[in-house]
């Protein structure tokens, strides 16, 4: 017998929600991508929040980057240069670190992985904040060659 299904992700998603189910494909099934996007709200809406869109959006917003590290060889030497994120890649980067933290994670489906590891990343826990933390922590470490920046 067939499933009743919430339909909690409207039928316009937004081009974030695009993105990250375009991201979470594998070898090109997308249904079974939007699918596993889709039960990942809908866990998150029986956990009792009353908005699971709006929560992926806030997860997202959490885990972007401010600062990051680009190696630039200089004089032979390899230095960890602090750089800004651009927009783009914040985005990039959160989506990136969110699915890594899911798919890293073992015996559970991806979308239970998917929906606890959102709900983390909300409260500043979990994986994904922890992977931001560090690329931030690894720019503010090595400020000290900022300067380079310019080459």
């Amino acid at each position: 017998m067939a499933q009743k299904r919430l339909n909690i992700i409207p039928e316009g998603s937004s081009p974030i929600q695009e993105k990250f189910i375009n991201c979470i494909m594998k070898q090109g099934k997308k249904s079974t991508a939007q699918r596993i996007f889709a039960d990942a709200m809908e866990i998150i809406a029986a956990k009792g929040h009353k908005d699971p869109v709006r929560l992926f959006e806030k997860a997202l917003e959490t885990l972007k980057p401010t600062l990051e590290v680009k190696a630039k060889r200089i004089g032979g030497a390899v230095y960890q240069i602090p750089m800004e994120v651009k927009p783009g890649r914040q985005t990039t980067l959160s989506i990136r670190w969110l699915l890594g933290a899911c798919r890293a994670k073992r015996n559970a489906p991806m979308a239970k992985k998917l929906a606890d590891e959102l709900i983390l990343a909300v409260n500043g826990e979990g994986s994904a904040i922890k992977k931001r933390d560090d690329v931030i922590k690894m720019a503010q470490a090595n400020k000290a060659f900022a300067h380079y920046a310019k080459y």
